[in-house]
């Protein structure tokens, strides 16, 4: 039994000694080999998911899960943590602590692995200590002022959230007598209990997946952290935080009532993001608004869960789209520079990088047809299936919204002369920028896989 357990963790074993690897390269003081390590490691461990991708089953007495949700969690969590170490090294390459932060990300993304196949409460809270611990240092790397401020502010509120949801899942324990997420269907006709489990698990993943009101570290953690380490958490861990919430609520009763509960919090989140957005003109501010907006646009799925089999497909599908396009657009800031200001001709100077940021921004938006405008279509299709059609309206509306946000940086880019002077987009960017471009404007082709 044993033997079978650990054939099915093969990408999370691999991932784990990986990490550990990348620690010793970096105590050698060696940090290409580690983030060549970490590359190799990532792409094996994607390697290893394959063969266990239609598995339906789960591991150690139910804790974990091997299920096409986890399966194709990680295609997307993996591949997306190789993008943001190659973003990490063309922005700090060769600088102080270069393989910690490497290591760092790498463990992180362990973490999001547990949340994204959590079959057991206790999984999900190991799985948010171990996100949020790395998560906090990898904010604090440069040591100034503001990425000091931005990771005490995220400490706190994920020592207060984590403890609330730690607390409040002791409920569900203590209505079911198990910590399994497959037994709370037992909980049926106890709604005080089910209420109680519920805001506790919201709390806890809300605050990881920048859900409002627990998104308030939000701006500060991405513009007090390097670009790239932003670009990784508004991916990485947010997407496995929606992960977790899906496995979870997967065997919760919808009779309880939780469905209406998520989905006001999903319009507030999608219109809150949005307006703040609007006025931003750090671009790393407007891109962490922007990225608690689409948070709001993940609930759509979650919504849908148990009353449309387009749900799962949606929030999959949605999810490697918001990966290619927010780490493309966030490359492209590393490129052009923090402030909107900064983006004054860019597009006339540099072609190519220009057009590739109007295409995220546009996907962003959800315009055809480009990968995010698959990814927004299932979603309001699973809303409008699961009888939440007034869910998909303000979803709609929003996007228009969501459009004269992303306008805001498109026009200065063209409008303003090109009179900038060339900027040397280092070689693990490039890759970066020129992978995400592909996957947004390939989205005739891979919708249909993630769909199938």
């Amino acid at each position: 039994m044993m033997g079978r357990d650990l054939s099915f963790l093969l990408p999370e074993l691999f991932l784990a000694g990986t990490a550990m690897l990348m620690i010793v390269a970096e105590m050698l003081r060696a940090p290409r080999l580690g983030m060549t390590i970490g590359l190799a490691g990532l792409a094996a461990a994607t390697l290893l998911t394959l063969p266990v991708l239609d598995a339906e089953t789960t591991v150690f007495g139910g804790t974990y899960r091997i299920d096409t949700l986890s399966g194709w969690a990680k295609l997307v969590l993996l591949p997306g943590t190789a993008l943001a170490l190659l973003m990490v090294r063309a922005e700090i390459g060769g600088r102080l602590r270069e393989g910690s932060v490497h290591a760092l990300i790498v463990m992180v993304t362990l973490g999001a692995l547990m949340l994204a196949g959590a079959g057991d409460m206790m999984l999900v809270v190991l799985g948010v200590v171990l996100t949020g611990l790395g998560s906090f240092a990898l904010v604090a790397w440069p040591r100034d002022d503001a990425a000091t401020e931005a990771a005490m502010k995220f400490l706190i509120f994920g020592a207060v959230t984590g403890g609330v949801m730690t607390y409040g899942l002791t409920f569900w324990f203590g209505g079911t007598g198990s910590t399994l997420f497959a037994d709370l269907g037992v909980l049926t006709g106890r709604p005080l209990i089910l209420a109680a489990g519920l805001t506790a698990l919201i709390v806890g993943l809300g605050y990881k997946g920048a859900l409002v009101p627990f998104h308030f570290w939000v701006p500060d953690a991405y513009q007090g952290a390097p670009v790239s380490i932003a670009a990784y958490l508004s991916v990485v861990t947010k997407a496995a935080a929606f992960f977790a919430l899906t496995q979870a609520l997967r065997d919760l009763p919808r009779e309880a009532g939780w469905p209406m509960a998520l989905g006001l919090i999903a319009a507030v989140t999608m219109t809150f993001g949005y307006l703040a957005a609007l006025v931003q003109t750090n671009l790393v501010r407007l891109l962490a608004y922007s990225s608690i907006a689409q948070s709001g646009y993940f609930l759509l799925a979650v919504v849908a869960l148990g009353a449309s089999e387009m749900a799962l497909p949606a929030l999959v599908t949605f999810a490697a789209a918001y990966a290619a396009m927010n780490l493309g657009a966030f490359a492209v800031v590393l490129v052009a520079g923090r402030e909107l200001p900064d983006l004054e001709g860019f597009g006339r100077a540099h072609p190519w990088i220009g057009l590739s940021m109007v295409a995220f921004l546009l996907s962003l938006t959800g315009i055809p047809p480009l990968f995010g405008f698959f990814g927004k279509l299932g979603l309001f299709a699973a809303a409008i299936d699961a009888g939440h059609l007034w869910l998909a309206v303000i979803g709609i509306v929003n996007s228009v919204l969501g459009l004269g946000v992303y306008l805001r940086l498109v026009v200065p880019m063209y409008a303003a002369p090109g009179r900038r002077r060339a900027v040397r987009v280092p070689l693990p960017l490039f890759a970066v920028l020129a992978i995400t471009l592909a996957a947004t404007l390939g989205a005739g082709i891979w919708p249909g896989l993630f769909l199938r």
